[in-house]
């Protein structure tokens, strides 16, 4: 086809023993070939692969990471076009009962950067509702590369569900790592033994400021995602179950799942990179 630019098209034709409707049809046909076809398998293929979890903008990561340039416009279009979409998130579970005991400094000042690992974590409790009955998730986040450290589950909001999510992280640390723990002012928070696990450990604790959960974002985000990408795929008739895959998505939040702020890495490799610099 590049040739016509060059040539007279009769003259063409005539080298080439084609007849002008021959050329005009596999003309029409060439054009009616889908150019994003490809593309649109690989969109596919990703967005099935973690489950529907992934929009527009990080399966155009992905497709980067595969060596694949195409802009997220494109990709927003093209995933509008083979009705492929995203879900909405909602509020978490309040653990504020008022002051219970004492309130530690907001010493982290919405300043979410962290130049290393387990220098600033982050740690909250959301709840589900299955058919009337609770589960309670308690985690860790780190906020260099917003990787969950530890986490315990429980069907009540209890404060030994905290001291069991603590012990398990305070194993992947040394003593006295000048580490910040920042959290709500949830009453699990405000209690003595809490406080005095963190001072034993080295660990300065940090608060948001009462009812502001803009101090606190990071893991707010975190929570939003687990549910959006999780709980609210599915209709739970059990919390056994609603467990099994709680632990599983946070295998593949940490191991998997890329994010754009993270060089399109996911929390380990970002972790691993750290390290191999």
């Amino acid at each position: 086809m590049e040739l016509r630019h060059l040539y007279d098209l009769d003259l063409l034709l005539n080298r080439t023993n084609m007849a002008r409707s021959s050329f005009y049809y596999y003309e029409k046909q060439n054009k009616s070939v889908d150019k994003y076809q490809i593309i649109k398998e690989f969109i596919k293929s990703i967005y099935h692969k973690h489950k529907g979890r992934y929009g527009y903008r990080r399966i155009t990561d992905e497709l980067n990471n595969k060596g694949i340039t195409i802009n997220h416009k494109t990709v927003f279009r093209l995933m509008k076009l083979l009705g492929l979409k995203s879900i909405i998130r909602i509020k978490k579970y309040k653990s504020y009962k008022g002051e219970q005991g004492k309130i530690a400094p907001n010493i982290l000042e919405r300043n979410f950067k962290s130049e290393a690992p387990n220098k600033k974590w982050a740690t909250d409790i959301t709840e589900f509702n299955v058919s009337g009955k609770k589960l309670y998730l308690s985690p860790i986040i780190d906020l260099f590369n917003q990787e969950i450290i530890s986490y315990e589950l429980a069907e009540r909001p209890v404060f030994s569900q905290v001291v069991v999510m603590l012990k398990k992280a305070f194993k992947k640390i040394p003593n006295n790592t000048n580490l910040t723990l920042h959290s709500d002012q949830g009453w699990q928070y405000q209690m003595k033994q809490y406080q005095h696990l963190l001072k034993k450990k080295g660990i300065v604790q940090s608060m948001s400021r009462k009812g502001n959960c803009l101090d606190n974002a990071i893991i707010e985000n975190f929570f939003g995602i687990l549910k959006s990408e999780l709980f609210y795929l599915k209709k739970y008739s059990s919390i056994s179950q609603l467990k099994q895959d709680i632990e599983n998505y946070i295998i593949y939040y940490n191991r998997e799942r890329i994010k754009s702020n993270l060089n399109k890495m996911s929390p380990i490799q970002y972790r691993a990179h750290h390290y191999q610099n």
